[in-house]
């Protein structure tokens, strides 16, 4: 049995505004500092505010409490005006013009009012709609006036977007940018069928209109979203980092403890309880992770290397992973040594140098060598370390 498409489009709907509600909760104490992202999140609020008004639910609420819904469609479509005033004011703030922020504020504000006083001139009416049945109510004049307020502030925001899209560096206001700027055009050509609908009198492209609406909402509150998203992507990238490298990290500093700053604990302490932030103890690892390479370097037994190098080409590891494969090879046995008290030696061989890598492709290969020091070539490489020179 195929599902009632009216049903499926209500609860998109209601998904579609809980995210902006979600969206507008996380961050708004950020905008609250930010002159900058004020506009856009007052935009999303205001946004949101209508979009909750077109809720069934909201409407049933507003029948119950006042016999009519006159007074919920007239909050939405002035909500909806302030939302456009706001993506103007965004557009204006971005665009370095106080004069174009003022212009803002009193295109919103004459539009607001020719809006309530064409409704209250208008006939008796109580929802605000146009359709192919009858003149729009309240009037043509009061859907002209609000199409085209929406119109002048959607195209004026997706071109702004679209601009600063490409002009920008950074790839968090990269990503929001187009995400809003996408949810704009949506929003654009929301009000342009409107307009078509009020001109030619048409139902044929309302039923896809609710879906527009709603996308246009849903990318929104992901442009409202996106730092927190490329945070959390962060985050999870460094608590990743910390995990991984955790075993060999603990190995190598149990054997050289002055280069940790702090004595290891528990693995799953160290990403629940964390002693900083994470991005610290990433940061943390992958430098005394190092360190101790290099310490232990010189209790590395002479020939090891080469030994290391032949099991490792025995059991035919890849050549991406040769070199950290070696290391994690060479490291258990100068490890065991260190820890057997035995005395430093003049090692022969090379040892992979690190002064000429950014940190992210030290952590790459740390990473790498974390995963074959826990590997099968590795541990027999530690169990049988003249297994290769017996011939």
């Amino acid at each position: 049995m195929n599902a009632d498409p009216s049903h499926a489009l209500r609860w998109f709907e209601y998904l579609c505004v809980g995210c902006l509600w979600l969206a507008l909760a996380i961050r708004a104490s950020a905008a609250m500092r930010s002159p900058e992202q004020r506009g856009l999140w007052l935009a999303v609020a205001t946004a949101s505010v209508a979009m909750t008004l077109t809720l069934p639910a909201t409407t049933q609420l507003a029948l119950q409490a006042t016999g009519g819904v006159h007074a919920v469609a007239l909050a939405r479509n002035m909500s909806g005006v302030l939302s456009s005033g706001a993506v103007l004011y965004f557009v204006s703030a971005a665009a370095g013009g106080r004069r174009l922020r003022l212009g803002a504020c009193y295109v919103t504000s004459l539009a607001i009012v020719s809006l309530l006083v064409l409704d209250f001139l208008a006939p008796p009416h109580q929802e605000h709609a146009v359709t192919s049945h009858g003149g729009p109510t309240p009037s043509t004049a009061y859907w002209l006036v609000l199409i085209v307020d929406h119109l002048a502030a959607d195209i004026s925001c997706t071109a702004l977007c679209r601009q600063y899209g490409r002009r920008t560096a950074n790839p968090v206001l990269r990503a929001s940018l187009r995400m809003f700027g996408i949810g704009t055009a949506l929003s654009c050509l929301f009000w342009l069928c409107q307009l078509i609908n009020l001109l030619h009198r048409t139902d044929r492209i309302l039923p896809l209109l609710p879906y527009v609406m709603d996308m246009h909402g849903l990318l929104r509150a992901i442009a409202l979203l996106t730092p927190s998203l490329w945070a959390v992507q962060g985050a999870t990238a460094e608590i990743c980092t910390i995990w991984r490298l955790w075993p060999l990290w603990r190995d190598l500093v149990q054997a050289v403890p002055h280069v940790a700053f702090i004595k290891p604990r528990h693995r799953l302490l160290e990403i629940v309880w964390p002693h900083a932030s994470w991005r610290l103890l990433a940061y943390r690892k992958i430098i005394e992770t190092r360190d101790a390479i290099l310490v232990l370097n010189d209790y590395v037994a002479a020939g090891a290397w080469a030994r290391a190098r032949r099991h490792v080409a025995a059991v035919g590891v890849s050549h991406a992973k040769v070199d950290a494969t070696v290391l994690a090879c060479v490291m258990s046995g100068a490890r065991s040594a260190k820890l057997a008290g035995l005395p430093q030696q003049q090692s022969a061989g090379s040892l992979v140098s690190f002064e000429n890598d950014d940190l992210e492709s030290e952590k790459a290969f740390l990473l790498d060598m974390a995963r074959a020091y826990a590997s099968a070539p590795a541990r027999k490489f530690a169990s049988h370390p003249d297994t290769s020179d017996r011939k």
